[in-house]
């Protein structure tokens, strides 16, 4: 079940394209685990991964965490061109403290 969605905006030259991100409810595992599936349309491929944790919210944040880190690792980020409200405002997505460097905009102040 989707439970959260959000699209960010690539710029090329002359065109823009939207990137949808799309995280589902975590879900628990017979083993006990709790899994958190994500999406995010690339243009160049789709990424989807499911995130474990030791409980659904654990999962959630995890999978939170991984969504920001796979942005700010993105080459369209580094070559400014992505962007979710305006660019350099950052994306609404927490990375782990060891990207906190990588921060932009707004999430630098909220995140």
């Amino acid at each position: 079940m989707l439970i959260a969605s959000r699209v960010l905006r690539l710029r090329d030259k002359n065109s823009e394209i939207q990137i949808a991100i799309r995280i589902s409810a975590p879900e628990q595992a017979e083993d006990g685990a709790w899994f958190c599936h994500y999406e995010v349309d690339w243009p160049d491929k789709k990424s989807a991964k499911d995130i474990g944790g030791f409980d659904s919210m654990q999962a959630l944040v995890c999978a939170l965490q991984i969504i920001g880190a796979e942005i700010y690792s993105s080459n369209y980020y580094n070559a400014g061109q992505l962007f979710w409200e305006c660019p350099g405002n950052g994306y609404g997505f927490p990375v782990a403290p060891t990207l906190r460097d990588l921060l932009q905009g707004d999430d630098v102040k909220y995140l």
